[in-house]
């Protein structure tokens, strides 16, 4: 029998997903713990977890739209009503690393602490979490098999597609949600003078035009569009503003669902039919290709 590779969308041309990274001030400090001493930095971040995640919630709700937050473990652990706050208003917690250093940059003993370190944190306070985003969306094996190992449904970090598809792991199947840069606030809007996270800061009128046209694109498709956001970025007034227009627009257009990582996963894994992709490094010639 013919398997439907769109059944995870169920009746929508598309699916969005909104998701929030509440990073705070972990993507400085995987920079150098020196940023700790620099306060004008550090209050820059902490509007995030502290000003944008409230302000945003209370958006959600107006809309009544569900979301996923990605914390890491050291926000969750620093502000420990954080993560309770967005599950009670009907929203999924994901895990995003500890502290949010790049995998890539670290040993797999390193890798493994960090991941574990952040279930544990999630597991003292009582909140369940099924999916991952890695720090930085970066990946490496050892990340495939510590999401296999302890039984995560689903990953949000690569971009191998513009669909969710199947991670054929060694012991396991993750189901992956991808990203993809375009679909990323920090892109638009991220600006500090030290350390250097990027040095644009556009008008929330392109942001909005260049998401829209993107979600009008995967309605043709049949696609996920997959927006990550962080609050201390997206929370500013103005810019919190093209949410909500987004969000306006794809519900007069009556097609798009919108929805939580977690049950977009599930359905994909009920349903399968899925492109499948194996997680294995690259194949090279070093000598063609030398580190």
């Amino acid at each position: 029998m013919d398997v439907d590779s769109d059944a995870w969308r169920g009746a929508a041309a598309a699916v969005a997903t909104l998701t929030f990274d509440v990073d705070a001030e972990t993507p400085v400090l995987a920079a150098g713990g020196r940023y700790s001493r620099h306060l004008t930095t550090m209050s820059h971040q902490a509007y995030g977890p502290d000003v944008g995640v409230p302000r945003i919630l209370d958006l959600l709700d107006e809309l009544e739209v569900p979301a996923t937050f990605f914390v890491p473990g050291w926000v969750a652990e620093k502000r420990p009503h954080l993560a309770a706050s967005i599950v009670e208003r009907g929203h999924e917690v994901a895990h995003h690393s500890y502290s949010h250093r790049a995998s890539t940059d670290m040993t797999e003993q390193a890798q493994r602490d960090d991941f574990e370190r952040a279930l544990a944190v999630f597991e003292t306070q009582g909140i369940e979490v099924t999916g991952h985003r890695a720090a930085m969306w970066q990946t490496t094996t050892t990340t495939m098999e510590l999401l296999a190992e302890h039984g995560l449904s689903y990953d949000s970090s690569m971009m191998a597609d513009d669909r969710p598809y199947l991670l054929k792991l060694a012991d396991a199947d993750v189901v992956e949600l991808p990203v993809h840069w375009s679909l990323d606030d920090w892109e638009q809007y991220a600006f500090l003078p030290e350390p250097f996270v990027g040095s644009l800061i556009e008008a929330p009128s392109k942001v909005f035009d260049m998401w829209r046209d993107e979600l009008e694109g995967m309605r043709e498709y049949g696609c996920l569009f997959n927006l990550c956001l962080h609050p201390f970025l997206t929370a500013r007034p103005g810019r919190l503003g093209v949410v909500r227009r987004l969000v306006e627009w794809a519900r007069d257009r009556g097609d798009i669902s919108f929805e939580r990582c977690r049950d977009v996963a599930a359905r994909v894994a009920e349903f399968g039919g899925v492109r499948e992709v194996y997680a294995t490094p690259t194949e090279i010639d070093p000598e063609t290709y030398p580190d």
